[in-house]
């Protein structure tokens, strides 16, 4: 990684690409990679609605490299607006390439949480 390319946002998630979670020709599944990019996001914007939150929206999602087995994928996130009830995140994955000792941009997407209160309604979002 260089100076010049650092993730943008607090570390929220890290998980290891597993043999499990690849296609024959051992890149990961882009699937997979969103999950662990929607379970962060469920965390931090859960965090800041201190409470529970569902995805209502993905967004300008593109993958530029792909993850391969064996690299450990480190999922930023960075609040960008709070709405009444909603939570806009921007959402960076990251892979640690073991093999090679060197970070790189995978992805990055738009994800829109909403928060929720105990009947599944829309709630909220506190004041911080």
């Amino acid at each position: 990684m260089t100076d010049a390319a650092k993730p943008r946002g607090e570390l929220t998630l890290r998980t290891l690409a597993m043999p499990g979670d690849a296609n024959p020709a051992g890149d990961i599944f882009g699937g997979w990679v969103m999950a662990q990019m929607d379970l962060a996001s469920g965390i931090r914007a859960a965090e800041r609605a201190k409470g529970r939150v569902v995805t209502a929206a993905v967004k300008e999602m593109a993958f530029e490299l792909p993850v391969k087995i064996g690299d450990t994928l480190s999922v930023y996130t960075d609040i960008d607006r709070v709405g009444r009830t909603s939570i806009t995140l921007c959402v960076e994955a990251w892979a640690h390439r073991a093999r090679y000792a060197k970070m790189e941009k995978v992805t990055a997407g738009t994800f829109i949480m909403v928060a929720l209160d105990e009947e599944g309604k829309p709630k909220q979002v506190p004041k911080e």
